[in-house]
């Protein structure tokens, strides 16, 4: 798990059918929104004609990215790949007549960014799936397990297609509340994979064997209890593509958001939804292009680093160096006056605004000599030197940091 641990950034592509008609990809039928027979009907438009892999490639390097996940099959059943399961893809079925899957990753590895493979383990468009359509063809597993067997040699046989066409360094899973571990036969789909590539990673949606959580959409308030864990996030609303849905992130919540992931020991997983052309929205390419440029200033803050010191101690995001004797501090938005450092033991060496050739002053404040507690840090915050976005401080310390009060297990 270590280079995933390190990466702390990937990119999420949605891109499916869905995007003809700018719907949701496999929600909209199966919440009725549109017919399952009109959402099929978007396969006739699916061209990916403007597809450009490097071009793909090429802006999630340039984003900071190490790592990227795309979807190979979603809910809908539709392959992105050519599949030998069945005839749903969009080498046969589709205008586009080819594997989206290969030429990216191999686009994506010219470049050292590691390869993510999203499959949807439901597929509501299979005949053999107990949930077709909610209401049709639906059946119990008990009453018809050789049925439920048959849909399952049919997806096994998918994820084994893909690990041996593409070897994914991860793997992200998705649907898996629709049965048990038992019932998806979860533990033999792990030992299945890692027979293939024992350095692959698998996401935590796998009933219980997956390495690493999920958590969607939204933030948690405080740090996850995992050892390692994954925020993915839209840059709109949707996760494919929408052209009604212009609630665009900006690139400073993009970067604000990233910056509390990695602080509490996260990564981000920031998605795309490129159109049935393969092009990519532009709002969509100026968020990674900004967010790109402030990681080519401030990565040495963001990657390869540890989570930051304990909330209480400074009112923000923060980080630290793999030797912990460097300390960064996240101040989002401009900043002026001062801002307070709490229960650090250590002796500060050096403070500069990350980027840039600023160095700044300090001032220790209520140390008391017979007092094994520290004094209060405070650091002044000039006008000058500050990023737009979010300006990064970086703390040289004396030695590894010590916090007041020391807590067992803590930094």
């Amino acid at each position: 798990m270590q280079w995933f641990a390190d990466a702390k950034l990937g990119i999420f592509i949605h891109t499916g059918i869905y995007a003809v008609n700018g719907v949701d990809e496999s929600w909209s039928f199966y919440n009725k929104k549109i017919g399952h027979e009109d959402y099929m009907k978007q396969l006739k438009g699916f061209t990916m004609s403007n597809y450009d892999p490097d071009f793909w490639a090429e802006l999630i390097r340039k984003s900071g990215a190490r790592y990227a996940v795309i979807t190979t099959k979603h809910h809908d059943g539709v392959a992105l790949y050519d599949t030998r399961m069945n005839g749903l893809s969009s080498v046969k079925a589709t205008p586009a007549k080819r594997d989206v899957i290969q030429p990216f990753f191999d686009a994506l590895r010219k470049r050292g960014v590691k390869c993510g493979a999203y499959f949807s383990l439901i597929d509501w468009t299979h005949p053999d799936y107990p949930g077709f359509l909610k209401d049709r063809s639906k059946y119990k597993i008990a009453d018809d397990y050789a049925r439920w067997n048959a849909f399952r040699s049919f997806f096994q046989g998918q994820i084994m297609e893909i690990s041996a066409k593409f070897q994914p360094d991860l793997w992200w899973f998705d649907g898996d509340w629709e049965h048990s571990a038992e019932q998806w036969e979860a533990e033999k789909i792990r030992n299945l994979i890692l027979a293939d590539n024992p350095d692959a990673i698998l996401n935590g949606r796998l009933q219980g064997y997956g390495d690493y959580d999920t958590p969607e959409q939204n933030f948690p308030v405080t740090r996850p209890k995992s050892d390692w864990w994954e925020l993915c996030m839209t840059i709109n609303n949707n996760w494919g593509y929408q052209p009604a849905d212009t609630n665009w992130k900006t690139p400073y919540e993009i970067i604000t958001i990233f910056v509390d992931v990695v602080s509490n020991g996260g990564n981000l997983l920031l998605d795309l939804g490129p159109k049935a052309d393969g092009s990519i929205p532009e709002e969509q390419i100026q968020v990674l292009r900004e967010l790109g440029a402030w990681n080519d200033k401030h990565g040495e803050a963001i990657f390869n680093t540890l989570p930051g010191i304990r909330q209480g101690h400074f009112y923000g995001p923060t980080t630290l160096s793999k030797d912990s004797t460097t300390l960064y501090l996240f101040l989002h938005g401009k900043r002026s006056g001062s801002i307070l450092l709490k229960g650090l033991s250590n002796k500060i060496e050096d403070i500069a605004i990350l980027g840039t050739d600023v160095h700044l002053p300090h001032k220790v404040v209520g140390k008391i000599s017979w007092s094994e507690a520290p004094g209060l840090v405070y650091i002044d915050i000039p006008e000058h030197g500050q990023d737009p976005y979010v300006t990064v401080l970086k703390v040289r310390l004396d030695k590894p940091i010590r916090l007041y009060p020391r807590l067992k297990n803590a930094n």
